[in-house]
């Protein structure tokens, strides 16, 4: 973009007045608390969110990329924080509710989760996007060719019979029983502990680029639906043939009590929401991991582009 266009001097604009505003317009107390994962797309969801929270003259507290899954999810139950993105297909692990099969159907555990967490946690599920960011598995593109690997079947016949794989992963993706060990139990494999590489927290930007890059011999990697750069990096995504893992829709998630004193979060989210489906999702998440471009600045072109800033 031409840095002297009247389009950009938009931005630039649009993008100072969200900062102040979102550090300014009422007593810091009152201010949202807004948190993320850690993650690429936890961050770009999160910017996304306070800025349109901003947009509507609500004040908001940065606490974007707090942690992991468990971290930022205690961190709302606890109150230290009033909203963040969360994942559908994540109640079922949050509420013990795994074999429920309304998990894997998009409305049916979007209404599960929205139920059961406010009955039992008085925690407010809004709309959710038309996206699904699924846990997966994700091969070299010359492995898969060479191995005619397409879906998790193949994947798992292969490793049953000597296949050499090195996943690169995280400590959760390993141990939550809804995400590896399901992948292993519905196709009947199993990697030993040298063929796993554990990395620190849950950014598969990370997990992806070891993959590409055969850091130390990796040639497979924990993916997510909307991660942006796995073409472009020549890794491919093997089918959930079985359907072995929930939908797992992006949604904000905000303490009832502080939707209570701010209800205007559902109208200013709701529309943000509905423009993110997988392929908008995919296209905000490459330009942070491929191009470099700020989150903030990612979302803030997001929301000037579709007009969601008025």
């Amino acid at each position: 973009m031409d840095p002297h266009s009247p389009r950009r001097r938009r931005l630039v604009a649009a993008c100072s007045l969200l900062c102040l505003r979102g550090a300014a317009g009422a007593p810091a107390g009152r201010a949202i608390r807004v948190g993320s994962k850690i993650d690429t797309e936890g961050s770009v969801l999160g910017n996304l969110m306070i800025q349109a929270l901003a947009a509507r003259g609500m004040a908001t507290e940065n606490r974007l990329q707090l942690g992991v899954t468990a971290i930022v999810r205690a961190a709302l139950l606890s109150g230290e924080i009033d909203l963040y993105p969360e994942y559908t297909g994540n109640g079922a692990f949050f509420l013990h509710d795994e074999k429920n099969p309304a998990w894997r159907d998009a409305r049916g555990g979007y209404e599960r989760v929205r139920d059961l967490d406010l009955a039992r946690n008085r925690i407010v599920w809004l709309a959710p996007a038309p996206a699904n960011n699924a846990w997966s598995i994700a091969v070299r593109k010359d492995l898969a060719d060479r191995q005619h690997l397409k879906t998790l079947d193949d994947f798992g016949r292969w490793v049953a019979a000597g296949g050499r794989v090195k996943l690169a992963a995280s400590a959760e993706f390993v141990e939550r029983p809804d995400a590896l060990p399901a992948f292993q139990s519905g196709y009947g494999f199993r990697l030993r502990q040298d063929q796993l590489v554990i990395l620190a927290g849950g950014d598969t930007a990370v997990t992806i680029k070891a993959a590409a890059e055969q850091t130390s011999g990796i040639n497979a990697a924990m993916a997510y639906g909307t991660d942006g750069p796995l073409a472009e990096l020549q890794l491919v995504v093997l089918e959930d043939s079985k359907g072995t893992q929930p939908v797992y829709a992006p949604a904000p998630v905000v303490r009832a009590e502080a939707l209570a004193k701010h209800p205007e979060i559902a109208q200013a989210l709701a529309p943000l929401m509905r423009s993110l489906d997988g392929a908008a999702l995919q296209g905000l998440n490459a330009r942070v991991l491929l191009e470099g471009v700020d989150a903030r600045q990612v979302a803030a072109q997001y929301l000037e582009a579709r007009g969601l800033l008025r």
